[in-house]
């Protein structure tokens, strides 16, 4: 491939299915934590540093320092995710975006081993850093800012390409609306999903989102090692 159709070209870790399939996992994240691993949203940190300014401000240092571990864990991920997806790049094996979701697959998969008098914060803790790494790394569908962990962008962008599509009518807006809306209801039925499988399958409900996490690996495993092997060293749009 030459360089100018390469600059081009989308990667598969950037197609629009891979980001539709992550907001899923995304949202079964939240739905398993919230109904059975201590009634919380690991997907983000707005709420843990609410309760961290709060503590702090009513003197409750203890309770702050709690808070102040599910932060330490997303910043963690974030900063590790950025640190590995240059060293990766010099194996020439597999991209991180790939390696990354294997090792989310794996973590999945471990998390549902854990029995259930097991403390909620090793599960909270671990799927903090795992939505950090992965909100870091997946970053635009097909040239699209996207996230794949949390709503509230995607409901922002929604109602503005909304807006944006009654002025102009133009179809690129309109792809763009219709894109954040599809993620919004990924992530719901996400959460729909993990509810259905904490009711029914409980601790071990975790795993429907590995199920999720094997096809993609599976697919950018097979892309890294076939038709997107000189591409290795390709950096994603956003990055």
């Amino acid at each position: 491939m030459n360089k100018e159709r390469a600059e081009e070209y989308f990667l598969e870790c950037e197609r629009v299915w891979v980001f539709w399939a992550l907001m899923f996992v995304g949202g079964y994240y939240g739905g398993y934590t919230y109904n059975i691993r201590g009634g919380v949203f690991a997907n983000a940190q707005t709420a843990n540093l609410l309760l961290l300014a709060m503590n702090l401000g009513k003197g409750n240092f203890g309770e702050a320092v709690y808070y102040l571990i599910p932060f330490t864990a997303y910043f963690s991920g974030i900063v590790i995710s950025e640190v590995l997806a240059k060293e990766i790049k010099r194996f020439q094996a597999l991209r991180w975006d790939t390696l990354l979701v294997g090792v989310e697959l794996l973590a999945v998969l471990l998390l549902g081993l854990l029995p259930a008098e097991a403390p909620d914060q090793i599960c909270q803790v671990s799927l903090n850093f795992l939505c950090a790494m992965q909100f870091n790394t997946f970053r635009q569908a097909e040239g699209i800012g996207m996230a794949t962990t949390f709503c509230t962008n995607h409901l922002r962008q929604f109602g503005s390409f909304f807006v944006r599509y009654l002025r102009s009518r133009e179809r690129s807006v309109l792809r763009k609306f219709v894109l954040h809306g599809s993620m919004l209801l990924l992530f719901m039925l996400g959460v729909v999903a993990a509810t259905l499988g904490c009711r029914f399958a409980g601790y071990r409900s975790i795993w429907g989102a590995g199920l999720v996490l094997l096809f993609v690996f599976l697919r950018l495993l097979y892309a890294d090692r076939t038709y997107e092997r000189d591409l290795l060293q390709k950096t994603p749009h956003g990055h």
